[in-house]
C-alpha cells in the first residue's frame, strides 16, 4: 500500500517452460499418450510462454490504492503428429487486461494486511489461428485453448495480502483467485483457480535482500462446447475435461533496493525463479518444467 497521492510504476517480464506430459501424477511419453483410446493425430510435446506485463498503481487515500495491469503474451508449442512428424504453433497478442483495488483492513507498526478485489476484462483474442500438420498436410486451424492469449470472460479477482517485518526479517502471504460466471462468445470459459503463496526475504545488506516462497495453485477444467474444432478427440489440448489441475512450487529471489539519483528517484529490482516439486494434473496435459520472473519497480 501506498501513502495517498503516490504512484508506482512496474514492468515484469515472466517465462516459463512446460515440458513432457503428465496424467494425474504419472508422466506419458509421447508413444504412451498416441496409444490411449482416445487416437489423436499429435501430440504436445513442449510448449514456451512469455510474458511482459506493464502496471501501474496510484493511491487515492492511505487505505485504498487503484492498480492497472496490461499484459502482452508470447506463446509457442511443439507438436508430434501420429505419423513422427514435427510442428510448431505460436500466438503473440495482448492478455486479458486487469483493474483493481487495494484496500487496507488492519495495520500496525510491523503488521498489514490488505483485501485484493479485481476485474479482469476481456481484451486478449480468443479466435486466433496458426498452421498445424493435419492428415490433408498444413491448414489453418483455430488454436485450442492454451494457445489463446485471452479468456473472453468478465473475471472476478477477489484475495487477501498479509505482510510482516522486522529489522532483520520480512514475510508475508497471500491468497488470491480467479471467479468465470460466465462463457465467452466462442461458447467456453476456462476454469477457476486459487493461487495461494507464503514467502520469507532476509536482508543481505541495505540495497539486497533474498526471499524464498513456496506457493499452491489450483486451475480448475474448463467449460466448452466439444462439437468445435479442433475437437477433443484430435489433440488433448482442445479437451475442456483435460485443463484442470494443482501444483506445488517452491522458488527463490534476489531483491535490490536502488536509489539512482534525484531524477530516476527509488528503484527496485528483482529476479526470482523456481519449479514445481509436485503436480497433479487431469491428463494427458503438459507439466510445466520451470518459471523466471524478471521484475522493475518504480515509486514517486
Amino acid at each position: 500500500m501506498h501513502k495517498a497521492g503516490h504512484w508506482m510504476l512496474s514492468y515484469r517480464y515472466a517465462r516459463m517452460r512446460m515440458d513432457g506430459n503428465r496424467d494425474r501424477t504419472n508422466n506419458l511419453s509421447v508413444d504412451e499418450v498416441l496409444a490411449l483410446p482416445t487416437n489423436y493425430m499429435a501430440v504436445p510435446t513442449k510448449m514456451d510462454m512469455e510474458m511482459h506485463m506493464f502496471g501501474v498503481m496510484y493511491a487515492l487515500t492511505d487505505w485504498f490504492t487503484g492498480m492497472l495491469m496490461v499484459p502482452v503474451t508470447l506463446l509457442s508449442m511443439d507438436h508430434q503428429t501420429k505419423m513422427g512428424a514435427d510442428f510448431k504453433t505460436s500466438n503473440d497478442d495482448i492478455g486479458d487486461l486487469k483493474l483493481s483495488g487495494l484496500i487496507r483492513i488492519w495495520e500496525n507498526e510491523h503488521h498489514h494486511v490488505h483485501a485484493n478485489l479485481g476485474l479482469s476484462f476481456p481484451t486478449g483474442p480468443i479466435r486466433e489461428k496458426d498452421t498445424a500438420l493435419t492428415p490433408m498436410g498444413p491448414s489453418q486451424i483455430t488454436l485450442p485453448f492454451p494457445m489463446q492469449t485471452g479468456s473472453g470472460t468478465w473475471d472476478v479477482l477477489p484475495g487477501v495480502t498479509y505482510l510482516g517485518h522486522t529489522d532483520y526479517l520480512s514475510w508475508g502471504a497471500q491468497a488470491m483467485g480467479t471467479i468465470r460466471p460466465g462463457r465467452n462468445s466462442a461458447g467456453w470459459a476456462a476454469g477457476n483457480r486459487a493461487d495461494v503463496t507464503s514467502w520469507v526475504a532476509v536482508p543481505l545488506a541495505d540495497w539486497i535482500s533474498a526471499s524464498f516462497r513456496g506457493m499452491y495453485q489450483y486451475w480448475g477444467n474448463y467449460r466448452g462446447d466439444e462439437s468445435r474444432p479442433p475437437l477433443p478427440s484430435q489433440i488433448e489440448t482442445a479437451d475442456p475435461k483435460l485443463r484442470g489441475g494443482r501444483s506445488v512450487s517452491l522458488l527463490g529471489g534476489i531483491n535490490l533496493y536502488l536509489p539512482l539519483g534525484k531524477f530516476l528517484g527509488r528503484n527496485r529490482f528483482s529476479v526470482e525463479a523456481g519449479a514445481p516439486v509436485y503436480q497433479w494434473l487431469h491428463g494427458p496435459q503438459l507439466k510445466t518444467r520451470w518459471q523466471v520472473t524478471v521484475g522493475w519497480q518504480k515509486s514517486f
